[in-house]
């Protein structure tokens, strides 16, 4: 398992040097800084066949915190992505990782790269299980927008919308925060564990 976490840390760390390549930075511009000590998190996602009659519904539309997410799934299928024309199928293709856009990699580059809406609906009438490995910033590194993306976010108007200028899911302007990563973590995650955002405030009490 940890061998597996340190080849999909060098894999995230792969994918954002193109990022930076295609923003015109230097190579190694997130793993100077933001990723130097990143967050990282994997996790193993069962969706049981649901029973007769019953929808499938996993997980509801959401978008993932962080930089990026490298998910590995079986070949049950069910995730399903948003896009301007609708939801479509992501289907499972062997050998290969579905590569998420997170919220932070989007304000950093001030919607330049959108994170991406997703969900997932079990009906292959099998259990399914996902691997999903999340690539974020460090806790406590600071999410200012790129300087060279300075005015991208504000040129189109109220970043409370994804692609196509749809809602966000959340109703949240990513553009609009301010702090760290661990700042924007804790608040999300305290609307579904706040007892575990407590334990966390509690662990960094001097």
């Amino acid at each position: 398992m940890l061998d597996y976490i340190g080849a999909l840390t060098d894999l995230g760390q792969a994918v954002l040097r193109g990022v930076a390549l295609s923003l015109g930075l230097g190579a190694d511009y997130f793993a100077a800084g933001y990723t130097a000590s990143p967050t990282v998190l994997f996790r193993v996602f069962r969706y049981p066949a649901p029973p007769p009659g019953d929808s499938g519904w996993g997980a509801g539309e959401h978008t993932d915190y962080g930089l990026l997410t490298l998910l590995a799934q079986d070949a049950n299928g069910g995730l399903q992505v948003r896009t301007p024309a609708g939801w479509i199928d992501a289907p499972p293709l062997e050998g290969t990782f579905v590569a998420n856009i997170g919220d932070m990699l989007d304000r950093l580059t001030g919607g330049w790269y959108r994170s991406t809406p997703h969900r997932v609906r079990n009906v292959s009438g099998r259990d399914r299980f996902s691997f999903p490995f999340f690539f974020d910033p460090g806790f406590s590194a600071e999410i200012p927008p790129l300087p060279e993306r300075p005015a991208a976010a504000a040129a189109e108007g109220g970043r409370a919308s994804g692609e196509g200028g749809e809602p966000r899911w959340d109703g949240q302007n990513l553009h609009a925060f301010s702090g760290t990563y661990g700042d924007y973590l804790l608040g999300k995650v305290s609307k579904v564990f706040p007892q575990l955002r407590q334990e966390v405030l509690t662990d960094e009490a001097p």
